[in-house]
């Protein structure tokens, strides 16, 4: 059996149709013989047999007889059932062997009604054609040997003008009935189309004649049109643009049915219209936003691994969980995972990782700035109401990016407000949904768009402020800030070469050792990220170039110039100090830049037992200064009179710094423990942990950071919580070998390894 690939050919079973020769024999290399069993396979374009591939040919074929040979080039092809293509096999010869499964037909034709169609058909094709001089005498040769609608279709299939898809789409029709209804309905039309092309005929006999005038002409516009567009593509009208970009775009039905509404207003207006202009640029943003799904490119997890570790140094639990979901996006071959937080203070890296990521996966990187934004149309845009209106920052991210998916950064999320004009967080909602953001709307389009294939990143500097339900969208991936061996390698690997770039120096022309970095952290930065280090490093690049340019010669920054090229004060960083007294205890706070120490300073004065708490401090500071109280009170019932006898005084400096929180419950007992008693806590001792009614010191967050601001203090013993202790993980490892770090579990073990509580359980550290 011979298979014969045919491009743009209309072939239904029972049909008798003559195909060329010359055809036959470039595609199987030789011409079948009189009898031979061919099956024909349609191509979705016309290619040469070499080109074609498993891909090219639509899914049914037709089965069928060579009857007649002719001499003329031609042959007659009987085609008798169809097949389902069910595999495809094309060998290095270029022979094609199927696989093939017959088709059955749902027989419902009636053979009276069949008839007459054929010959009404009949006569309407002696009507168009049998004046004609030239087709004529050959119509009435044939005309008795037609016995089907599939006969006269084979017979003028070279001039059908139809599309290889519309012709398959008969074929492809199970029902008989319905199957030469649309045949019979295709042969009209082409009649029709030939009527109005050759002004044989103007008469209109029904009311159905017109319908298949109109589609006839619809065809005919659209044929001319595209031969005119061909001859002169610079001629082309923006109209006539946006109407090829709209059926070539690959838009949703919904989108599609919307320009081609806004395109058809726009034409009925003018140009002149007030409207137009809101009307053009609709179509002018719709078409030029990316509607096609991309092809998701190849991931290589060893190399996504590479790039995060180039342009990133340490944050490893970070580029793990990273790495998780690119490894999940792998497998799957698609976006899929959770919408990733990253929250930290300024400076450590949030937005940067972001970019990193697109590299990593081969995306385009987007980043979209939500700071301040405190109006719902940002995220969903302005409705087409007025002019000014325009599409919200998500879409408008996605028209910048020019694909569909795209790595798309939300930064600051924290600090979306709501105000009169909406809640943007809300709006987020939907947004950040993977259940529901394949078809988000934005008002400006007024149409659905699919962001399933984005992949969201957001960024924020604190939770506190952001909405419950948003937060419930996102896993939350915590940044740690830097220890100071970190922030120099940074340094060393990023921020120094770029600062030396942007002002045209190389290391040879300006030195700065290990040992000046290690300064600027410690001397002239205050800060959990880098940022700031970035800022004194573009500065003494600045400083350096200009003492280059005057002196000639290669500068090497050292200890004595440090100060004249950075022309500030070094800063003041909070140390232990030197003495302490009864009632002063050394805290771990959390800051927005990192950590930082403090002190809780206590006092009593001649008073009534009332308790003073000043330092600026929050409701929950306050509550457990009141905690603090009430344990000491219990701990050392003969210390009670003190309490009532005198007024208590709580202060923690700095006074005009803003303080809350609970983790400072057991700096604030120790403290109290230390003045009744007094005997004093040593400078070098520091501690963090709420504390309760029931004695529990219990956890607290932000550790890594309070330990980092410890060491670099010159604290050297710390208490912590002991449920922190898988928190330790996270802190640096040459922090964590400066301190003596203790984990406790209860106010009374504090007190007593400091000395201030009587204790069988070991040792007290003011006796060690």
């Amino acid at each position: 059996m011979a298979v014969v690939p045919v491009y743009n050919i209309l072939a239904v079973p029972g049909a008798s149709i003559p195909l060329s020769l010359e055809r036959f024999d470039k595609m199987i290399g030789r011409v079948p013989v009189s009898g031979e069993r061919v099956t024909l396979i349609f191509m979705r374009e016309d290619k040469t047999r070499e080109e074609l591939t498993s891909e090219d040919f639509y899914p049914i074929g037709v089965s069928g007889t060579v009857v007649e040979v002719g001499e003329q080039g031609v042959l007659v092809f009987r085609s008798n059932v169809r097949v389902d293509l069910k595999a495809i096999n094309i060998y290095p010869d270029h022979s094609i062997d199927l696989d093939v499964e017959r088709r059955p037909d749902i027989e419902d034709l009636d053979e009276a009604v069949s008839a007459e169609r054929l010959k009404q058909m009949k006569r309407h094709m002696l009507e168009t054609y049998g004046d004609n001089p030239q087709f004529g005498p050959m119509l009435r040769g044939m005309m008795s040997r037609w016995a089907s609608l599939g006969d006269i279709a084979g017979i003028v299939n070279r001039w059908l003008i139809n599309s290889p898809q519309e012709k398959m789409n008969i074929l492809a029709e199970d029902s008989r009935e319905k199957r030469e209804q649309k045949l019979e309905t295709l042969l009209r039309e082409n009649l029709e189309f030939h009527k109005v092309n050759s002004e044989a005929s103007s008469a209109q006999e029904a009311e159905y004649q017109k319908m298949y005038r109109e589609n006839a002409l619809k065809k005919q516009i659209e044929y001319l049109q595209k031969e005119l567009d061909s001859l002169h593509p610079e001629n082309v009208s923006d109209l006539r643009k946006f109407e090829l970009k709209i059926q070539d775009l690959g838009m949703n039905e919904s989108a599609k049915t919307e320009a081609e509404k806004v395109l058809k207003r726009l034409k009925q207006e003018g140009q002149q219209s007030a409207e137009s202009g809101l009307l053009y640029d609709y179509l002018d943003y719709v078409t030029t936003l990316p509607w096609k799904k991309e092809a998701a490119p190849a991931i290589d997890l060893a190399a996504a691994e590479a790039v995060l570790n180039e342009d990133h140094f340490g944050l490893k639990k970070v580029k793990d969980r990273v790495l998780q979901q690119i490894a999940v996006m792998s497998l799957k071959g698609q976006q899929s995972g959770s919408i990733l937080l990253f929250v930290g203070a300024p400076g450590t890296g949030k937005t940067s990782i972001g970019a990193s990521i697109a590299r990593a996966l081969g995306r385009k990187y987007v980043r979209v700035s939500l700071g301040g934004v405190r109006d719902e149309a940002d995220i969903r845009g302005h409705r087409r109401t007025y002019i000014g209106a325009m599409a919200g920052r998500i879409i408008d991210g996605i028209k910048k990016s020019g694909v569909s998916n795209p790595v798309m950064v939300l930064d600051e999320v924290d600090k979306l407000a709501a105000s009169y004009q909406g809640d943007p967080a809300s709006a987020l909602l939907e947004v950040l949904d993977p259940e529901q953001n394949h078809s988000f709307t934005d008002h400006y389009l007024n149409v659905p768009y699919d962001l399933s294939d984005v992949l969201f990143v957001c960024t924020a500097n604190s939770l506190e402020t952001i909405p419950s339900p948003l937060l419930n969208r996102m896993e939350v991936i915590p940044f740690q800030g830097y220890s100071p061996l970190e922030k120099k390698e940074i340094a060393k690997r990023h921020l120094l070469p770029k600062a030396l770039e942007t002002v045209g120096l190389t290391a040879e022309q300006v030195q700065i050792s290990d040992e000046i970095l290690e300064r600027l952290i410690s001397d002239y930065t205050r800060e959990a990220g880098v940022r700031g280090l970035k800022r004194c490093l573009d500065k003494l690049c600045r400083s350096a170039a200009v003492r280059y340019l005057r002196e000639k010669q290669p500068l090497t920054v050292t200890r004595d110039n440090l100060r004249s090229l950075m022309d500030t004060h070094p800063l003041l960083h909070r140390t232990v100090r030197e003495n302490m007294t009864p009632g002063i205890v050394t805290g771990l706070a959390w800051t927005a830049v990192g950590g930082e120490i403090l002190y809780v300073e206590t006092m009593f004065t001649k008073g009534n037992g009332k308790i003073h708490v000043t330092g600026q401090l929050g409701d929950v500071m306050k509550e457990s200064a009141e905690i603090a109280v009430s344990k000491v009170k219990a701990l050392f019932p003969d210390k009670a009179e003190v309490f009532a006898e005198n007024d208590l005084h709580i202060h923690v400096p700095d006074g005009a710094t803003p303080k809350d929180g609970p983790s400072a419950g057991i700096t604030l007992t120790t403290a109290l423990a230390s003045l009744v008693t007094g005997k004093a806590v040593p400078s070098t001792v520091a501690m963090t942990g709420e504390v309760s009614l029931q004695r529990e010191v219990k956890p607290i967050g932000g550790l890594p950071e309070k330990l980092m601001a410890a060491e670099r203090a010159a604290v050297k013993t710390v208490f912590i919580p002991a449920d922190n202790v898988e928190d330790l993980e996270d802190v640096a490892p040459e922090v964590r070998e400066k301190l003596e770090i203790i984990p406790v579990r209860e106010v009374s073990e504090v007190l007593a390894r400091l000395g201030l509580l009587e204790s069988q359980c070991g040792q007290s550290l003011s006796e060690a």
